[in-house]
This record gives structure tokens, sequence and C-alpha cells, in this order.
């Protein structure tokens, strides 16, 4: 939606908003003229239901809005001597239009002396849960939200059943753009698997549907740093498709909203501006090899000949390998390993060899940007250049297949063909000037990671965080709870765990909560 469409549909409410509450102004001493100036109508109202008047500030959050409509609701009736359970539940179903009765009634009375602890233990149940959605959302939205490791794509580094704080301030916190949502569920809900939020993903009614139009603009709050060259980074996949997520095709029909996409957690290996270049399984960053931290434990697929002798369980688990990625193949194993655990594994007596399992480039085209010119390897790729704010680059036939999409899709442009010639919104060119940075996304478990390979560019407005600390870890694979992982931090250099800083502060926070009142002497 337009500036403009909000803005109008700004003023619709607050006409609603008058009509339904200016003789509750005048009831509580107030003037009714004040029920129609916006901002400051509901600066009053606060004062009104005796409820801080900084919470109107909560009414133009987006999610957390939508739950302080429901407390402004509750509250005003109460404060108009409206205060059963049935009140309650009527308010909440009408929308807020039951006020319309309380305001016309000839019976109305403000009730100024109201206490504010809710007349019911059902009304004092829905004030607490309603309270604690408001500041869990505003938390979740705006500066850390937990996470979960789904892949082995960062594997070594962040394992499977990482259960993750991920902070959204450092790279500045992205406002919600689904304005009709549920708070702190993602895309689906729970259990019913139905989307969580109000829009339409129809491909030939997703322009004009009118759920579309309650989509915010992309907006983002101040960052406290930038991305970096080798940060860990959760986003919104940008090809995203709940349908099939081994289908990865670049102009596909099925959309979501960007705060809505998939979230992943993947290495940033370069950042926009950068050149890129993989050279058997190693990047190369403008032309020079890549320094990664050493958190990072980039693997292969190796072949390790062992002439028929088999490895111990006990002999897998020092080379830092897992069971489910031991396989064998012609009599040898097929181990995933770092460059450091090949070098170890293969000074054990048994081993008469470890090869690594290279792809050369012509292995296949079913990789970014999905053109038979570029028949490239996921261990041979590239060089490719990672888009940059306010870089312009050439458009042709060698470089469209690259461009594509950001265009169309993430900056939003009308991009037609005609013979040779390019059309952007209809007027003819042979360039392009980018409206955002981009990055390039990938795992360390470089043979079995679907990342930028497979689907190209991140644009910067699909960043979502970064992680701060492993809060839980729980291996599916052996049953049970990694200890040693709890409340580890998730650096660049050496993560280490606090897990008796954690578990101690847990314990104070629960004695604060919940420690016993004292007893007022007799």
């Amino acid at each position: 939606m337009s500036l403009t469409g909000w803005f109008i549909l700004f003023l619709i409410v607050q006409v609603i908003h008058f009509l339904g509450t200016w003789k509750l102004y005048i009831k509580a001493g107030r003037k009714a003229w004040e029920a129609a100036v916006p901002v400051y109508n509901a600066i009053v109202l606060f004062g009104i239901i005796k409820r801080p008047k900084a919470w109107t500030i909560l009414l133009f959050i987006p999610i957390v809005n939508l739950i302080m409509f429901l407390v402004l609701w509750i509250e005003t009736c109460r404060s108009f001597g409206y205060k059963t359970t049935k009140d309650t539940f009527l308010v909440i179903f009408t929308l807020g239009f039951y006020i319309y009765k309380i305001n016309y009634s000839s019976e109305i009375v403000y009730d100024k002396e109201r206490s504010l602890k809710a007349p019911s233990a059902v009304g004092e149940w829905v004030s607490s849960i309603a309270f604690a959605i408001v500041a869990a959302t505003i938390v979740h939205n705006y500066f850390i939200r937990p996470y979960v490791i789904p892949s082995s794509s960062l594997e070594k580094s962040l394992l499977i059943g990482d259960y993750l704080f991920v902070s959204k301030f450092h790279y500045g916190a992205r406002v919600p753009m689904s304005t009709v949502a549920l708070p702190m569920i993602h895309d689906s809900i729970p259990l019913v698997k139905t989307k969580s939020y109000l829009f339409s993903d129809n491909f030939d009614k997703r322009k004009t549907s009118w759920m579309n139009k309650l989509q915010l603009p992309y907006l983002r709050l101040p960052a406290l740093t930038k991305i970096k060259r080798n940060d860990i980074v959760v986003f919104g996949q940008p090809a995203d498709t709940l349908l099939d997520m081994n289908k990865l095709r670049p102009d596909r029909n099925y959309y979501k909203p960007i705060d809505k996409k998939t979230n992943l957690v993947k290495r940033c290996v370069g950042i926009a501006g950068d050149s890129l270049e993989i050279r058997d399984g190693y990047i190369f960053i403008n032309g020079k090899r890549s320094i990664l931290p050493k958190s990072a434990k980039p693997q292969w697929y190796h072949e390790v000949d062992t002439d028929g002798k088999q490895f111990s369980l006990a002999a897998l688990k020092r080379y830092n390998v897992r069971l489910s990625e031991a396989g064998t193949l012609n009599d040898k194993y097929i181990l995933n390993l770092t460059d450091d655990e090949a070098a170890a594994i293969a000074k054990n007596p048994i081993v008469k060899s470890v090869t690594k399992r290279i792809q050369p480039k012509g292995s296949t085209n079913d990789l970014f940007p999905h053109n038979p010119k570029y028949a490239w390897s996921g261990d041979n790729f590239g060089p490719i250049y990672i888009p940059k704010k306010g870089a312009t680059v050439t458009l042709d036939s060698e470089s469209i297949p690259f461009y594509k999409r950001i265009i169309q899709e993430y900056e939003k442009n009308e991009l037609t063909f005609f013979n040779d010639d390019v059309y952007i919104n209809g007027k003819k060119t042979n360039t392009y000037t980018f409206k955002q940075d981009y990055y390039w996304m990938m795992g360390d478990n470089r043979q079995t990671s679907l990342d930028a390979r497979a689907w190209g560019y991140v644009p910067f407005d699909h960043v979502i965080g970064t992680p701060l600390m492993v809060w839980f870890s729980y291996d599916n694979v052996e049953g049970k709870v990694r200890w040693d992982r709890l409340f580890m931090t998730v650096t660049n250099g050496e993560s280490k765990s606090y897990f008796w800083v954690g578990i101690v502060s847990a314990f104070l926070i629960l004695f604060l909560v919940f420690k016993p009142k004292k007893k007022k002497a007799a």
C-alpha cells in the first residue's frame, strides 16, 4: 500500500474512533473534540483508563499494535462499568465495535476510582497474557529471537539441534512488514500448518489483492555494525518455497512476504562489491584466497582407502565424524572431513590414502545463474560480482542471467526484452544501478549445503541478524543433551561455554520472579 493509502486508512480509523467514543470522553470530564485529534486522542484515552500515556507509542509498532488495540478496548469497557467476562469477549469478537453500544447507552457512568486489577480471574488471566505477549513480541521483533539449527550446512561450527539466541539489533532490526499476523509465530501456525499472516501468494492476484496492500514498506532501525566477511548470518531465503525446498528455481510462481520467508543460517563468505570465485572448493575474494576464522570448519567429502580394514567407532569419533556421515563406496570410506581432520586420519596405520572428492567445472548447469553458458560446479564456481548499492553494471546477454531476479523481484522493476534490447520500466537501457547491497551466503559443509550456489544473491532487506549464543543443544541421533554446548558463544574466534553462568543467572531470575512475599505482622 502507498503512503497515501495508509494515510487514508489512518483517517478512517480516526473517524471510527471518534464516532464510537466521543460521549465517553465527555463522561470522563474531557471535551468531545479531543476524541477527534489523531494521536492526542490516544494519549487522552490512556489517561482516562488510568494507564501510562507512553503506551500510545505501542499503538504504532506493527504486530504489537494489534494486541494493544485489544488492551485498549478491554480497559475502556472496564472504565465505564462493563467489567464482566462476557463484556471482555464481546469487545474482542466485535473488534472493538461493542464500545459503540457503551458510548450511546443512556446509563454509562465513568468509574474514576476503578481498581486496575481485573474484576475476575478470567479477566486477570486475559490481561496478564496480553501484556506478556506485548513484551515478548517487542523483544522478539526488535532485539533477540530464538532460532533452531535445522540442517547440517554449518556442521562442526553449529550443529543440528542447536538452539540459538539471534541478535536483531546488530545489523538493525527490521520492522515487521506483515501488519496482520499472529505475534511470535513465523510463517505457519503449528499443528494446523496454515499461514500465520494475511497475504495472497497467488501469482496473478498478488499485486492487486487487498491483503497484500496491508504490507508495510521495508524499514530497518539503525545498525550497530555492518555485515563483515565470514560473519554467520540469519536471513530469509530469497527463493523461498515451502512446497519443495529442493526445487529452487528463480522463476517460479510462489510468493511470500519478505519477513515471512523461511529463515536460514549460513556464513557470509562474500559482501557487497566483492568478486567471488570458488576454486577446488576454496573461496577466493577479489583474486585472493579467503582466510576463514578459527570457528569455521569447512569440510568436503573424502575417499578413505583402508584396503578393506575397518575403523572402530572410537576412531570415527576421534576424527569428529558423525555416524550419519560415515558411508562406504567400492570398499572405501566416504567421510565428510575438514582439511585438518583429513590430514590426521591419513596418519592412521590402516589408512592407505585420503582423496578429496572435488567436482570440476562443467559438471552441472543446475546452479546459479541457471544458464547453460555457466556450466560450473559447487567446487569450481564463478567468478561472479556481488552487487553493491549504488554500483552500475552493463546489461547484456552475458550479465542478464545474474541480475534478472534482482531487477524484477528484489528491486521491483518491470524488465522486458525486445530482440537484443533491454527495457526497464518501459525505458530502453543497457545499464542498471543497484538500490541495495547483496551478499553471498554459503554453508561450511561445502558439498551438502543448499546455499547461494543454488539460489544466488541475498538482498540486505532479507537479513535478520546474527547468532549470539547456543542456549540449548540436543543431539537427535544419540538422543542426548550436549551439555558442553549450553550457553556457548557464537563468534568468529574461539567459542566458549558459559554453562554455570547461565544456570546461576536462570535461578536468580526465577527467584526474583517467584520469591515468596513477606507476611505482615499481625
